[in-house]
């Protein structure tokens, strides 16, 4: 059954935040979400790091633990899962026509996301998940996630300035959306936030009697290990940033363990270690050559990026994409330094920037560029920059998460390749 066909129709619908239809057609379906315990994840960046460590642990404790994250890399089953295994394809499609049947023809359509949301919500309570580890998709408040009246913990990792179009454009304003998902008395664990964005998340924690907890970063003790409040663990995901993702994480799995869940220290180090997050900081080899893939699609994973590759203490040559709608001049502000190498290549199948008017930003923001070049296509950008590339030479593509699925799913199929 194609996937595709069945959600393309609700593609027209566009973002419509609002919580009017995912509720009347989560009623119509029976309510599934009410039955389902849930662990409720919102922020700019960190949200799907923070879900995929929360899902490993509780997997590694055993319990019976659904995920659902958006977006997917290379196929829509990645983003419902349980015990870190994908809906089979099969499956999701009987879901989704269950769904179709659902919608009245005498209201508002559902846009795609509820769709699949509600095909999750199905799902988790079908397979009787001890509970569901679940991402906002945009902002918080008229997610259509947001539908649980008693989360067991309400996360928020992070907040910077990104989806301004529909969130507002002050850090405020995005807070306060993001905001929307705390809930009167449950718990609630925040990320390191900017002081405009803490003191409305603080002041929405106070109003609404919120047990909540702040926690700092882990320390790193030694390569590709942490420690947070006494307990030790691996850290297979790179990048500093994970040192306040993996704390977020183990903070909220503190919460369940004194609401009586049973999580050892030893499976939280089991569960750390397994934690899988494709295409942010994830090394790959494309036709003998390492390549760093990493979404970075907003100024603040950005500026994570270039921390990261800072690490590596070589010259980068970046191939790039952005989706039109996203803070371009910020990015390359986060991400460009002198003597780098800039090879742009349009996002396929997305409303993608133009390539040419990128090379025009970055050739302003970063005048010492050692190279800035435009491509048709990634394949050809790629091809041109290790066509240039030396040992001492680093190969970075990013600048938006569905040029990254697009290179795992499309360009790494004509080749064998390695993760």
């Amino acid at each position: 059954m194609e996937i595709d066909s069945i959600l393309k129709p609700f593609q027209r619908f566009g973002v419509h935040l609002g919580l009017e239809r995912i509720q009347r057609l989560l009623a119509d379906l029976g309510n599934p979400h009410h039955s389902v315990p849930v662990i409720h994840v919102a922020g700019t960046n960190g949200k799907g790091s923070v879900c995929a460590y929360l899902s490993a642990v509780l997997t590694e404790a055993g319990y019976r633990v659904g995920r659902y994250t958006s977006p997917h890399l290379i196929d829509w089953t990645e983003r419902i899962c349980i015990n870190e295994q994908p809906i089979s394809s099969e499956t999701l499609g009987e879901l989704l026509l269950a769904v179709q049947d659902a919608i009245r023809t005498d209201t508002e359509t559902p846009t795609q996301f509820e769709v699949i949301t509600a095909a999750a919500w199905l799902y988790f309570a079908q397979q009787q998940v001890d509970v569901a580890v679940v991402e906002v998709g945009l902002g918080g408040r008229l997610d259509a996630t947001n539908v649980c009246d008693r989360p067991l913990v309400s996360i928020i990792t992070s907040i910077s300035r990104e989806h301004w179009q529909q969130l507002g454009p002050t850090l405020a304003d995005i807070a306060t959306e993001k905001a929307g998902i705390l809930k009167p008395g449950c718990p609630a664990v925040v990320g390191l936030l900017p002081p405009e964005a803490k003191a409305v998340i603080a002041q929405k924690i106070a109003q609404l009697g919120c047990p909540a907890v702040w926690p700092q970063p882990a320390r790193q003790i030694g390569e590709g290990w942490a420690e947070y409040q006494g307990i030790k663990y691996p850290l297979p995901l790179l990048g500093d940033i994970q040192l306040i993702n993996s704390a977020l994480a183990i903070a909220a799995l503190q919460i369940l363990c004194s609401q009586g869940w049973k999580i050892s220290e030893q499976a939280i180090a089991a569960g750390m270690a397994k934690t899988n997050w494709p295409g942010r900081l994830q090394w790959t080899t494309w036709k003998n050559h390492r390549l760093l893939i990493d979404g970075a699609h907003n100024p603040a994973a950005a500026q994570a990026l270039r921390q990261y590759v800072d690490t590596c203490g070589v010259s980068v040559t970046w191939v790039m994409g952005m989706l039109s709608t996203k803070d371009h001049a910020e990015i390359f502000k986060a991400l460009l330094q002198s003597g780098d190498r800039l090879y742009l290549v349009p996002v396929p199948d997305h409303s993608s920037a133009d390539p040419e008017h990128l090379a025009t930003l970055a050739g302003n923001i970063c005048p010492q560029l050692g190279d800035r070049r435009t491509f048709p296509n990634l394949t050809k950008g790629l091809e041109a920059a290790t066509s240039t590339a030396t040992a001492k030479n680093l190969l970075v593509l990013c600048g938006s998460l569905y040029l990254v699925g697009y290179f795992l799913k499309q360009v790494m199929a004509h080749d064998s390749y390695e993760l």
